[in-house]
């Protein structure tokens, strides 16, 4: 992969679909790699890109177990479901807010009756 900091030439090659780069990418998870951002911030983006990508509830689990065990509180994990309200709209956080409460160990629908 690239040195960090170029940030250009990843850009190039995630256009283009670089499969090289793809690849090492989807494998990042389960390497040791070094990030340019703190474990934290990196779970926390995370967590956006499975509300955005309106994740499975096994998804919500998996990323926030990982937001937790980084740091992340559970006020900021809820803040980030929010924050994206403008960008994905309020439909698609209503939808996430009772799988990303059941991964926090809240359940929504059980409170409501």
């Amino acid at each position: 992969m690239a040195k960090m900091g170029d940030y250009k030439e990843h850009l190039r090659r995630l256009a283009v679909h670089d499969d090289a780069l793809v690849s090492e990418l989807l494998g990042a998870q389960n390497t040791s790699k070094k990030s340019t951002v703190d474990a934290r911030t990196e779970a926390l983006v995370r967590l956006a890109a499975t509300i955005a990508a309106d994740g499975a509830p096994a998804s919500f689990q998996c990323v926030v177990d990982h937001a937790l065990a980084a740091g992340a509180t559970t006020d900021e994990i809820v803040a980030t479901l929010e924050a994206l309200t403008p960008v994905t709209g309020s439909v698609r956080v209503v939808g996430c807010a009772p799988k990303l409460a059941l991964a926090l160990g809240y359940d929504v629908d059980a409170a409501l009756e």
